[in-house]
């Protein structure tokens, strides 16, 4: 991934210096004990976990640089759950504050408080599904309820916390809200993948017919991908690195609860590819299904023009599924220059480094574009992941000193909060409801039902070929009818018996 350590540093404010070193005050270690932290080149790169914990709790003259905060609440749920986490907090406050009180310092006490609850404020508005598990709401409520002891004059510290917990509630709510939402429009049939159908009357619309600028259905898979990675949390990515790990007894809360917004987001991709693979497989007329083929390739750049590389690697993977690159004559009409590039830059070899380089471009020009239209990044998200996963991989949670590795998780953490960054784009185009709603609900064939539809436009060209259309023509009629995987098989039945 594109290297953008400045971006990230940024976004978190203008305190934040990336490199998590000790600040407004020095805390942390030597050399020596297993509870040092171990700085290199001014950069927090391992530690303890009791070490890494300390660090995140703020002192008199101390609190954590932000892109720390963020870091390490992100990747401590690897090795403990949030609510231990927040209890071992709430007990380092305790012991700070019972030193406080004992020195009869209550303007320390008072700005002691303050930043505890600034800390919580981050944590709550950062990872507000944390506070889900009641054992952290416990937590939390018995933390503020020991610093607004001091706040009895003038109610500051008391007020902060109020707003907090207002905005902590109202975050949980619409999540749980958008959660049950989901929980009732999921498909059955989406668990095993898209429903399949056989050919829908003539009458029935296609993809041209509802839109025929390229420009146009770009900007409306531009609406889908925003409004479908915006409901992707940084915990969520985190499951990524989630797995048990030799040296933890226990998995984090992603391991345990299913989380549905990764799967709908890898849904999509795979519909749009089946959708664009259907929309050309089921065209009855050769030059209509070069029409087809161009308008996809025309679709496909100007997402790429846009930065919305998901939805064109959809695209591009449609149009290479073996029903529609088969079509040999179809294709030799098709004007395949804009589709070469666009291959290009989609081109796997040396891990898709010409994609990472478009990318970077992309990036770039979000981080000084003037205008909504050109701060769009949307990334392929199966590589995205794949990338976090293989750093996951070639990296050790722990080093031979029993340190957490916490260099791994400063880079798996930039790259999870550059990709935060992207989604909280607001998307500048109209939406159209009947476009997206045709992207959204226009059937879909199965892999089987495509190869039909193919073999039926062009016919076999081999043995392996015609061997695979006999097998299909035989079976598809009979047991997937029989075992309801397709809603109106019918048509199928009569249009093989018109063979």
């Amino acid at each position: 991934m594109p290297q953008t350590s400045v971006v990230f540093s940024s976004i978190l404010g203008p305190s934040c210096s990336g490199q998590g070193q000790p600040g407004m005050g020095e805390r942390g270690g030597g050399a020596g004990g297993s509870g040092d932290l171990i700085f290199q080149d001014g950069r927090l790169i391992s530690g303890s976990l009791e070490a890494l914990m300390e660090h995140l709790v703020p002192t008199v003259d101390y609190y954590p640089d932000r892109t720390y905060i963020f870091t390490f609440l992100l990747s401590s749920r690897v090795f403990i759950p949030p609510h231990d986490l927040l209890a071992r907090v709430g007990q380092l406050c305790v012991e700070q504050r019972q030193q406080l009180e004992a020195g009869s310092e209550k303007a320390k006490l008072k700005s002691f408080s303050a930043k505890i609850v600034q800390l919580l404020k981050e944590w709550t508005e950062a990872f507000p599904f944390d506070f889900q598990d009641e054992k952290a709401m416990a937590e939390l409520k018995a933390i503020t309820h020991r610093v607004t002891q001091c706040d009895e004059e003038n109610g500051t510290v008391k007020k902060a916390i109020s707003q907090m917990t207002q905005s902590l509630l109202l975050s949980l709510a619409a999540r749980s809200q958008l959660q049950e939402l989901r929980e009732k429009l999921r498909s059955p049939a989406m668990d095993k993948g898209p429903v399949l159908k056989a050919k829908p009357p003539a009458a029935q619309k296609d993809i041209l017919g509802v839109c025929c600028d390229p420009l146009v259905l770009a900007q409306q898979l531009t609406h889908i991908e925003l409004e479908r990675v915006s409901s992707i949390h940084p915990e969520d990515l985190m499951q990524i690195v989630s797995h048990m790990d030799s040296r933890d007894k226990h998995r984090c809360r992603g391991d345990m609860t299913k989380t549905y917004s990764l799967e709908a987001y890898d849904n999509w991709f795979n519909c749009l590819s089946m959708l664009v693979a259907t929309e050309v497989c089921r065209v009855v007329k050769k030059k209509h299904r070069t029409r087809m083929l161009e308008f996809f390739i025309d679709v496909a750049r100007e997402c790429f023009n846009i930065g919305n590389f998901n939805s064109m690697m959809a695209i591009i993977s449609g149009m290479n599924l073996s029903p529609v690159a088969r079509l040999k004559k179809t294709w030799s009409k098709v004007k395949t220059a804009k589709f070469d590039v666009l291959e290009h830059h989609m081109d796997p070899s040396s891990n898709f480094c010409n994609y990472r380089t478009a990318l970077q471009g992309a990036t770039q020009r979000s981080q000084t574009a003037n205008s909504s239209r050109e701060k769009i990044v949307i990334p392929v998200f199966n590589l995205f992941v794949k990338d976090i996963y293989f750093l996951h991989k070639i990296h050790t949670n722990h080093l031979p000193n029993g340190h957490i590795n916490f260099k791994k998780f400063w880079e798996i953490s930039r790259q999870i909060h550059e990709f935060m960054t992207w989604t909280q784009v607001e998307c500048p185009f109209e939406k159209d409801k009947k476009i997206q709603s045709y992207l959204l609900t226009a059937p879909i064939y199965s892999e089987e039902a495509l190869f039909i539809a193919s073999f039926e436009s062009e016919g076999p060209e081999n043995h392996m070929e015609k061997d695979s259309w006999k097998t299909l023509s035989w079976s598809c009629s009979g047991v997937l009818k029989e075992r309801g995987l397709l809603r109106g098989t019918q048509e199928l039945v009569e249009l093989k018996e018109k063979k």
